[in-house]
């Protein structure tokens, strides 16, 4: 079996059947047309991600579950004559052709319907028969069809699409007949003029343009008026807007008294390497420290690294290490400005307090993930150069909102580099334990020797899946660092308070994105709601445009890079339509919004590597924003980070125990 015919399995397997597609018929017919063949050049190694891909005329080849759903939906059978209005890059139509007796197809771009007839002829797809042409109306010389299939949003069902259908046959089509919320319908004619319409959920298409559906201006082609609009959601936006003071203004922190009562406060970021993230995350956390009491900050950090943080900030003695922290790639994530900033603000609020009433700083990363990939990448430059590019290029897709790396063939595993598993995994487990040996000798002693035995026995289970960088590495890694938060708030009693940092797609709602309903992944923001309830807190950040600190891939020098302005389609734009520079949005403050804003939209997500080439296939997902966050910081325009270097003269005064060696 091929790499991409395993791919098809896994799609058909863990996207398609696992969310509830039962026909045999589509499951099979989803398993034998090769999506990669539909995709444009450069897209192939997306072509099995479960997600909708950009094709020429500003179309899209739809999300593989949508295609099934629709298909399954128009209960298409052996022996049927189907017709489909928006053929796209044709790939719906080659899955329909492996069922019906025959497809015709209509495309109101030439250039699309050239390019997906040249693809299907080149399959031997022989059964299908396309035109260009507007779709609405139909192909009457061609029906009646058993099944109507149309890939865009309508304002109302075309009039000649119902009629074309055979008695009994089926219509599904995305209706829309407002501004918002699509809702994809199945419409049956029972007789000569009567059907029946059901509802079978939301969704989003581009719209149907044609004489029976959208003009191109977006008003209503079948009638003389535009539909009635309700109020827009930048609007509604900017009414619910709190806007955020500067920065530096002590007033930014204060409006998050709200959420002062809560045991766990987890602050997110949309990149790894912007500084307005950071430096609202230490107002956040400033206030909450100072106004409500909260006494521990928790980072997505490896607790190694920031235990030399926590010695600093708490006027301890310095512990044995191997290093410097934060020496390893991405180093710019902790090594910068606005952290020193606030390490030293939060050394100062400690200096005059009692060991039981300072604040902590921990890394919940227990099992050092970022250190376990830099000595796994040094092993295999070693051992075998060609093992460490699979590496790193599989390390660069461990992020959420990209699906598994193994399912799109970036980095087939050569036997050579399941040769390595062992003793790269030894070499891990050696490690761990000698980094456990630092944490019980600075006197501290926050994992006691019952859960440090439990880290060691688990290790073997996170390294191995981390070392081939699977999707199961996220799970048992969220996993461990929820149970880490746990323990840091266990060992500090029942009065203890938490502020968490992390980036968006562990502290939002994992449940609310396509990693938790497509891919079966949980997280942080997910198990603290889970453990927690009303008692937590989870607050996203955004932007629409600036730069960034980030990389080209794994384990690469550090660039300055232009954050491309948020796409359309996503709740980034609707934010910088609302047109307030920076704000806090309260998700449950406007019941009304609140609706409109739960239907899924796009979210951009840039962790330690950006890559604007690619940027809806690397760095978008789709997601509902007010079932992930609780709230949303909104900055319209953010900087990259300033990164600290090592050649710079240190401070005036900052001691020699400074953490960062500087």
């Amino acid at each position: 079996m091929t790499g991409r015919s395993v791919a098809r399995e896994f799609m058909v397997d863990r996207q398609i059947a696992r969310r509830g597609i039962r026909d045999p018929h589509v499951l099979e017919a989803m398993r034998t047309v090769p999506r990669e063949a539909f995709v444009d050049p450069g897209m192939e190694e997306f072509a099995y991600q479960d997600s909708p891909l950009p094709i020429a005329e500003g179309q899209t080849i739809s999300q593989p579950y949508i295609v099934a759903m629709m298909i399954e939906a128009a209960e298409v059978r052996p022996g049927d004559r189907v017709l489909e209005i928006g053929a796209g890059s044709g790939y719906a139509a080659a899955v329909l052709s492996r069922i019906a007796e025959s497809v015709h197809t209509i495309e109101r771009h030439e250039r699309l319907t050239q390019r997906a007839e040249e693809r299907l002829t080149r399959l031997g797809y022989g059964n299908v028969t396309l035109r260009t042409g507007d779709g609405t109306r139909g192909w009457s010389e061609a029906g009646p069809f058993d099944a109507i299939l149309v890939a865009a949003g309508a304002p109302t069902a075309p009039e000649s699409l119902k009629r074309q259908l055979a008695i009994g046959g089926v219509l599904v089509i995305p209706l829309q007949p407002g501004e918002d919320n699509q809702t994809l319908t199945r419409i049956r004619r029972t007789a000569d003029d009567t059907w029946e319409e059901e509802e079978l959920g939301a969704v989003r298409f581009v719209p149907l343009i044609g004489a029976e559906g959208w003009a191109e201006d977006g008003t209503r082609s079948a009638s003389n008026h535009a539909p009635a609009r309700e109020k827009s959601l930048p609007d509604m936006i900017g009414d619910a807007a709190e806007p955020l003071p500067d920065l530096d203004d002590s007033a930014f922190g204060t409006l998050f008294d709200r959420y002062g009562d809560r045991r766990v406060v987890l602050l997110g970021e949309a990149s790894h390497g912007t500084s307005e993230f950071y430096r609202a995350h230490a107002a956040i956390t400033k206030a909450l420290i100072e106004r409500h009491g909260f006494s521990i900050v928790a980072v997505e950090a490896d607790w190694p690294d920031a235990a030399a943080v926590d010695r600093y900030v708490r006027h301890r003695p310095d512990g044995e290490t191997d290093g410097p922290p934060f020496s390893r790639f991405p180093t710019w994530m902790w090594r910068n400005t606005d952290f020193v900033d606030f390490t030293e603000w939060l050394r100062d609020f400690n200096r005059d307090g009692p060991a039981d009433r300072q604040v902590a700083f921990h890394g919940l990363d227990i099992y050092n993930m970022q250190g376990s990939i830099s000595a796994v990448l040094e092993y295999l430059d070693q051992v075998d150069p060609e093992a460490a590019k699979i590496a790193r290029e599989r390390y660069g897709c461990l992020t959420p909102w990209q699906g598994d790396p193994a399912t799109y063939g970036r980095a087939v595993l050569s036997q050579r580099y399941r040769d390595c598993e062992e003793d790269v995994v030894a070499q891990l487990r050696t490690l761990l334990e000698k980094r456990l040996e630092y944490e019980t000798q600075d006197g501290t002693r926050y994992l006691d020797a019952a859960q440090n035995a439990r880290l060691i026995r688990s290790a073997e289970q996170y390294y191995k899946v981390m070392y081939y960088g699977g999707a199961e590495s996220w799970n048992l890694r969220d996993s461990h660092m929820f149970e880490t938060l746990e323990h840091v708030l266990d060992a500090q009693g029942p009065d203890a308070k938490a502020v968490v940092w992390a980036h968006n797609s562990h502290i939002g709602d994992a449940r609310a994105t396509e990693m938790g309903a497509v891919r079966g992944e949980h997280n942080i923001g997910q198990l603290v709601r889970e453990r927690f309830g009303d008692a937590s807190a989870s607050i996203g950040f955004g932007t629409h445009t600036g730069t960034v600190a980030a990389a080209n891939d794994w384990g690469a020098e550090m660039a300055v890079k232009r954050v491309r302005p948020s796409r359309e389609d996503s709740y980034e734009r609707l934010c910088h339509d609302a047109g307030e520079a920076r704000f806090l949005l309260d998700l449950h403050r406007d019941p009304a919004l609140r609706r409109r804003l739960e239907r899924e939209r796009l979210e951009r997500f840039i962790g330690v590597i950006y890559r604007p080439e690619t940027e809806l296939q690397s760095h978008y997902a789709r997601t509902s924003l007010p079932r992930q966050f609780d709230a949303w910081v909104w900055f319209d325009e953010t900087s990259a980070v300033t990164p600290l270097i090592g050649e710079e003269e240190p401070r005036t005064g900052m001691p020699d125990t400074w953490p960062f060696g500087i």
